[in-house]
């Protein structure tokens, strides 16, 4: 039987698997910078591929996008339905946003966001990926491709899976990351906004 305190143990071990930095982690494994200390100064992939090294980016951009589907495999493994399987990969979304070991202060939960839509649904998430890609491609700007994306999950939730609560946890994490892009659109808008591999060290 599933009961509340059950609930809020999956949840915080969701969050305290989102917190993992792997933009720190990965940069020290190749023996790069701290990714908070160039750039744009946030600790995610694309900040990290600013370093030169695609393989730590490549690294933290999987580390993180795991984590968000772990927590809604598991939720889902341990034989929570949907929502609170949703539930789970929001709270690791949050732990990467608001991490615990960085003092609570962490990425901007993109790649994060993926994972745990992957869980929810591949289709969600593949549509997401493909409306980030084409933007990104034809913009280079990865926060335009972000926040395209951002836009675009929680309308493909709606048609893919009709549920109302699914839809609206996903919609709370895509007014996250708005908030969490708004440096990038003020960037943006003052036309200062760094391109996909500009190195900016």
């Amino acid at each position: 039987m599933i009961t509340l305190p059950f609930v809020l143990l999956l949840l915080t071990g969701a969050y305290l698997a989102g917190s993992v930095p792997f933009a720190i982690v990965s940069s020290r494994l190749f023996g790069i910078d701290d990714p908070r200390s160039y750039g744009s100064g946030n600790p995610g992939a694309t900040n990290v591929l600013r370093s030169g090294s695609k393989a730590a980016a490549a690294l933290t951009l999987a580390g993180d996008c795991f984590k968000g589907w772990l927590a809604v495999w598991a939720a889902s493994a341990l034989g929570f339905d949907a929502p609170i399987a949703a539930l789970a990969g929001l709270a690791a979304f949050i732990g990467h946003v608001f991490s615990v070991f960085l003092r609570f202060k962490g990425g901007k939960g993109v790649a994060t966001a993926l994972g745990a839509l992957l869980g929810i649904d591949p289709v969600i998430a593949l549509g997401s990926l493909g409306v980030w890609l084409l933007v990104v491609l034809a913009s280079r700007y990865s926060s335009a491709g972000a926040l395209a994306a951002t836009v675009a999950a929680p309308v493909l939730t709606g048609l893919v899976t009709g549920d109302a609560a699914l839809t609206i946890i996903v919609l709370f994490i895509g007014a996250i990351l708005v908030w969490r892009h708004t440096p990038n659109i003020k960037r943006f808008l003052a036309g200062t906004e760094e391109k996909v591999g500009a190195d900016k060290r």
